[in-house]
């Protein structure tokens, strides 16, 4: 006999409850209670599943993303993003939610239900911790390190296509259509990324996907894992110190102590390449991704067009003086900004 399941019209669309009894019946976690469609993904489904046990998470990657312009990308990504996880957990346990089951072929899986603030929640209320900056940038450079120079992890995680289709192109490649006179200059920034392979990069640390926990940063969503540029990662988080300084303007200079925290932090935690060249590379790129913030294929939902010129007229004048530094990066920031 099934079970009966409570789901919201959206899981069930998305996810017919037998199915996902079948899977979670498979790894032997139990009969679903109740299904959860939970708000928020543009690449993939997330359910909260009610079990006996507890909840837990089910998660599964799109083929299409839920965004205006046309965004495809492979659900293979799924299964990096579960690796990821496993990875990263074993590196920083703490840095993870547990991968509980999977079915790569249906690009799916099961993970621990972590109940915490997002990040972006906290910093929407102008809550700038730089204590929880510094941890994020510790946890980043701990997993960047551990992964360096592991010709496992870079087979592993040989995902050069899928980085290109869900980061590069949207972010660099789709915002040089926008801005033909600085479309070289995001190309160049677009190609040295995808030429630079040193580590496992998460590829969205994002406040949105991270959970604040005492024990420190729970990484999410690492649907675009990839062996690259840690440069990356640390631009995109840093950014969002930027964005949200324009978002929420009356913490501005805690968002800014933020951002030195988290980039002190994480290049002390540079063992595998020069800290300064990494440096160099996450300071030229994030201006670039500051201006796919606003005119590239994700743009935030946050702004009103005050907002996005503001952004928009920063970030160009970023990209057209480069700085080598990211202390001289914020200044610059705070002069364009204004």
């Amino acid at each position: 006999m099934t079970a009966q399941v409570t789901a919201t019209a959206g899981a069930l669309c998305a996810l017919l409850p037998s199915k996902l009894e079948r899977f979670l019946a498979r790894a032997g976690l139990g009969t679903p209670r109740r299904v959860e469609s939970l708000p928020g993904g543009v690449s993939s489904d997330i359910w909260r599943v009610e079990l006996e046990r507890g909840p837990i998470c089910v998660k599964r990657a799109l083929p299409r993303l839920r965004v205006a312009q046309v965004w495809e990308a492979p659900i293979v990504r799924n299964r990096y993003e579960r690796q990821w996880l496993q990875t990263a957990g074993a590196i920083v346990p703490s840095a993870a939610p547990r991968v509980l089951a999977w079915d790569d072929e249906a690009g799916l899986f099961a993970m621990e239900c972590i109940d915490a603030p997002v990040w972006k929640s906290l910093l929407r209320q102008g809550v700038a911790d730089a204590g929880f900056a510094a941890s994020v940038g510790d946890a980043l450079a701990a997993i960047h390190a551990a992964t360096a120079r592991d010709a496992r992890i870079a087979e592993r995680f040989s995902t050069d296509a899928i980085f290109h289709a869900i980061r590069l192109e949207p972010y660099l490649v789709a915002t040089s259509r926008v801005h033909d006179d600085l479309r070289a200059r995001l190309i160049e920034l677009e190609c040295r990324t995808a030429a630079t392979h040193r580590a496992l990069v998460h590829g969205d640390v994002s406040p949105k996907n991270i959970l604040v926990r005492d024990a420190g940063p729970v990484f999410l969503d690492a649907e675009c894992a990839w062996w690259g540029d840690p440069a990356f990662d640390l631009a995109f988080c840093l950014n969002h110190m930027f964005l949200k300084s324009v978002w929420v303007p009356h913490a501005r200079e805690g968002f800014l102590r933020c951002y030195d925290a988290l980039s002190s932090a994480y290049l002390a935690g540079v063992t595998w390449e020069a800290p300064a060249e990494l440096e160099e590379r996450a300071a030229t790129l994030l201006p670039g991704l500051l201006l796919g913030r606003v005119d590239g294929k994700s743009p935030v939902e946050y702004f009103d067009e005050a907002g996005r010129s503001l952004v928009r007229r920063a970030a160009r004048a970023l990209l057209a003086a480069p700085v080598r530094t990211l202390a001289e990066l914020k200044a610059a920031w705070q002069r364009s900004s204004t």
